[in-house]
């Protein structure tokens, strides 16, 4: 059985993404990453975004629609991953609470970045298409 993880494709009016990068300590170490993590027991996809995103980085997003749906298989598990639209209120900081680092990147700047397996796949959409628009504010 997969894990279920839900992912939070953050954009600005600048069109750019916010990635974060794992921890040292982590596994995948050092790598970038769509934020985001595991779903606990009795939660929904979006409170589970909601309490992922601050708890790592202090923000609360606005969760609007999945925007993808992908599956990736590691050597020790495999996942399957929600990746949802969401904005950030206006004047909202992100900060470095569980992870290494943040960026805001455009789309064309992404593979510049060390990119986790399983997120690939939406850099190579995000070149294509760009980023979604995005959802109404909280």
């Amino acid at each position: 059985m997969p894990k279920l993880v839900v992912a939070a494709l953050v954009s600005d009016e600048a069109g750019r993404v916010l990635l974060t990068r794992r921890r040292p300590d982590q596994p995948l170490p050092d790598q970038w990453e769509f934020p985001g993590g595991k779903m606990e027991a009795g939660e929904s996809p979006e409170e589970a975004l909601v309490r992922e995103l601050s708890e790592e980085i202090g923000v609360r997003p606005a969760v609007g629609p999945v925007w993808d749906v992908l599956y990736h298989r590691y050597p020790e598990y495999d996942v399957l991953m929600l990746v949802y639209s969401c904005r950030l209120e206006p004047g909202a900081e992100p900060r470095c609470l569980e992870v290494g680092a943040l960026a805001w990147a455009r789309s064309e700047e992404l593979e510049g970045y060390d990119i986790l397996p399983a997120d690939r796949p939406l850099v190579a959409r995000l070149r294509r298409e760009g980023p979604p628009g995005q959802p109404p504010a909280i």
